[in-house]
């Protein structure tokens, strides 16, 4: 369920976008991403942090796509959005020294610091990674090559996250058949 709501908006998008054209789409973008959050606000009684910049991204950007009937307001959402990410976790780690991954995911997973480390400029590559391969495909391809990389695109954060989980799941704390932690291998 919870990756049909991830994908909700994005496929909403593409499915207009194909019988209706960009103007179309983003309005669909937009009233989907909406829902995807009153959704996500009803089930766990809050939004993330990055749940609200998203929506104010997808909401501001489209809002100036059809109001000034001009595509490329869409289009670079993307990149703003993974630009600010990057910008923010560097900016964090380097001049705060601190760690925002580990702020926000810290009570749900239970990481040596060195690994919370690794994850957060793994973060930061990824992100300066899709928002320039995002601001490439929006300046020099069509509008119709920038949707489709935006729908088949998603291999990258799928990758990314299955290679994140890979990675993390040797420091994570099992449970026995008896439900007694198992202890990790503390590597």
């Amino acid at each position: 369920m919870k990756i049909l709501l991830d994908f909700f908006p994005i496929l909403l998008f593409f499915a207009a976008y194909k019988f209706y054209g960009i103007y179309v789409g983003t309005g669909v973008l937009m009233a989907a991403t909406v829902l995807q959050m009153a959704t996500i606000y009803a089930i766990d009684r809050r939004l993330q942090t990055m749940h609200k910049i998203t929506l104010a991204l997808v909401l501001v950007f489209g809002a100036l796509t059809l109001a000034l009937h001009d595509e490329r307001f869409i289009k670079w959402k993307p990149t703003v959005l993974y630009a600010a990410m990057a910008v923010a976790l560097a900016f964090a780690l380097w001049a705060l020294k601190k760690n925002f991954l580990q702020i926000l995911l810290g009570s749900q997973l239970s990481l040596p610091p060195r690994v919370w480390h690794r994850l957060n400029l793994a973060w930061i590559a990824y992100c300066a990674f899709m928002a320039a391969l995002n601001g490439y495909v929006a300046a020099l391809y069509s509008t119709e090559d920038w949707v489709n990389f935006k729908l088949w695109g998603y291999a990258f954060p799928l990758v990314f996250i299955l290679g994140q989980g890979i990675y993390i799941s040797r420091y994570l704390q099992g449970e026995d058949s008896a439900g007694r932690p198992s202890g990790g291998s503390g590597r």
